[in-house]
């Protein structure tokens, strides 16, 4: 279990409007090294990614965001925040960032979503790493899946019982558990009038076409690729990690032992030398 940190120590005080509503956005790091993005999964945001960020931030210039529909940026009706939506605002916040081919490092949909931008929106990367992704068929949980086909009635809970339920379906992204005051700073942007529907929102759009539309382009990525993945993941299970590798040429696999789906919290100092070492290779 690592050591909580709230959520109000860390702020992102850069806006961008995207195509999707406004993303909030920081930078850590020298001016002069060279960049590398963080991109955070569902339903999570770059909170997960600060003390990462801030170990490599020796190193690099580290940009981080919060997707549209996530963390500390804009949540609104109607808003769209699928993978599809998701790959189109990478694409612009990489051209409004002025990044020709940076390092990048995705978790979870964030994978997806590095992915579909290189594939499909021609971004380019120097190096891909991905912790945990979502990249494969099938995914999505029962509880996901529930979630998505019913997403009105789900709104409709009391909000103690939507906090409780999103508590425990963030505790169950951990291995060896969170920190309390992690776990609460996860749960917080899912709170409140615009944070509930925000939470179910982004379920019911999920849609494993998706990964579909470029799972089988995998073996077209020609740039260095790292795979972490956390062994003891219940989310997406490990055989998804030699899966992929498998598929992308010359891919690097690392396993993160005992690590959960959320392996930049069960295990940040493995995880970190492991980037360090694909980053800076």
């Amino acid at each position: 279990m690592t050591n909580g940190e709230a959520l109000s120590e860390w702020t992102l005080e850069r806006s961008f409007e995207s195509s999707s509503g406004e993303v909030r956005w920081n930078v850590l790091g020298a001016a002069d090294a060279e960049p590398v993005v963080l991109l955070h999964g569902t339903p999570f945001s770059s909170f997960v990614w600060r003390g990462i960020a801030r170990a490599l931030a020796s190193r690099f210039r580290v940009f981080v965001w919060d997707m549209p529909g996530y963390g500390q940026s804009a949540k609104f009706a109607g808003q769209d925040v699928s993978l599809a939506a998701q790959g189109k605002v990478f694409t612009e916040l990489l051209e409004h960032w002025g990044l020709d081919a940076p390092r990048v490092v995705a978790h979870d949909f964030g994978g997806a979503t590095a992915l579909r931008a290189h594939l499909l929106h021609g971004a380019r990367y120097d190096r891909l790493a991905v912790v945990d992704p979502v990249a494969l068929e099938p995914w999505g949980s029962p509880f996901f899946r529930l979630v998505g086909e019913n997403a009105p009635v789900f709104e409709q809970l009391p909000p103690a019982l939507h906090r409780a339920l999103v508590r425990e379906y963030v505790t169950s992204a951990s291995g060896p558990g969170l920190h309390p005051a992690t776990l609460d700073a996860l749960v917080e942007p899912w709170l409140g009038e615009d944070g509930l529907p925000a939470f179910y929102r982004q379920i019911a759009q999920a849609d494993q076409r998706y990964t579909d539309e470029i799972q089988g382009r995998y073996p077209e990525i020609d740039l260095p690729v790292l795979v972490c993945w956390g062994t003891a993941d219940t989310w997406i299970p490990v055989a998804k990690a030699h899966e992929l590798a498998g598929l992308i040429p010359g891919a690097r696999l690392h396993l993160v032992e005992g690590a959960g789906h959320l392996v930049q919290e069960d295990a940040p100092a493995e995880l970190t030398a492991a980037l360090l070492g694909f980053l800076g290779a």
